[in-house]
């Protein structure tokens, strides 16, 4: 493993009780960040605590991305404990249901994007600010490959998606003065219990759809984000970055 930089830096991860996130989270330890979990379910959360705490200084906070005041609270803890936040991966979101898009009920419509879109919408307005005053920050935002091309029975999750892909290109270009980089990965399917929530039939097509033939390992997606987190990627910014196997059309 490559030994990247990120010492003396704060990260937080939603959705980093678990997946991607937690991932993720092992990476930035590794490197030599300490980290917070963010996640809204706090025996997964104490589970990871327990696994990840060994590695260096890792914190938790309960959190519902799709809650404003949630977010603006988890904020101000993990500040008072760590003295800032250099780094934010929004990993946290849900598959949704699979239906055509006609037949997709609207519930669950609205409480994927409430999540998968929304919910970094909140961590990134509450992070910002913070990043801005130093001068310094790193954000990376974990959109998906169906964001680009529209994965059939998930218009829902697709659109979610595609809207984190442009709110990632809007905030880069807002922040790009204050030595901020804002970053987005769009990631082929990755064997995480966020499977539990799909079909086998739309399972079987995200593989189907992969040239390297399999899916996503996590260590993958983390080896990705520990660059785009550090200081060294000093230029790039409201970018996309595939990790796709070699779906990626465009």
């Amino acid at each position: 493993m490559n030994h990247i930089d990120l010492n003396r830096r704060h990260a937080v991860i939603t959705g980093g009780a678990q997946g991607l996130g937690f991932a993720i989270a092992e990476r930035m330890l590794a490197s030599g960040a300490s980290v917070s979990l963010w996640d809204k379910d706090p025996a997964l959360l104490k589970d990871a605590w327990e696994k990840l705490q060994v590695a260096g200084t890792v914190t938790t906070e309960v959190v519902d991305v799709a809650d404003e005041a949630s977010v603006n609270a988890a904020v101000a803890n993990t500040v008072k404990q760590h003295g800032a936040i250099d780094i934010l991966v929004a990993s946290a979101g849900i598959a949704g249901p699979n239906f055509k898009t006609w037949e997709y009920p609207v519930d669950a419509w609205r409480q994927v994007m409430e999540i998968n879109l929304t919910g970094v919408f909140f961590c990134c307005r509450a992070i910002v600010p913070g990043m801005m005053e130093r001068n310094y920050g790193r954000i990376v935002n974990i959109s998906s490959i169906a964001g680009k091309e529209g994965n059939p029975t998930a218009s829902g999750y697709s659109a979610s998606k595609a809207g984190v892909i442009a709110l990632t290109k809007s905030l880069g270009k807002e922040t790009a003065s204050y030595n901020i980089a804002v970053n987005c990965i769009t990631p082929a399917a990755a064997k995480t219990r966020i499977f539990e929530q799909l079909s086998q039939e739309h399972i079987d097509f995200m593989l189907s759809k992969i040239p390297r033939g399999r899916f996503l390992m996590p260590e993958e997606l983390s080896a990705m984000v520990a660059w785009l987190v550090s200081e060294e990627n000093s230029f790039t910014t409201g970018a996309v970055f595939d990790l796709s196997g070699g779906r990626a059309t465009y």
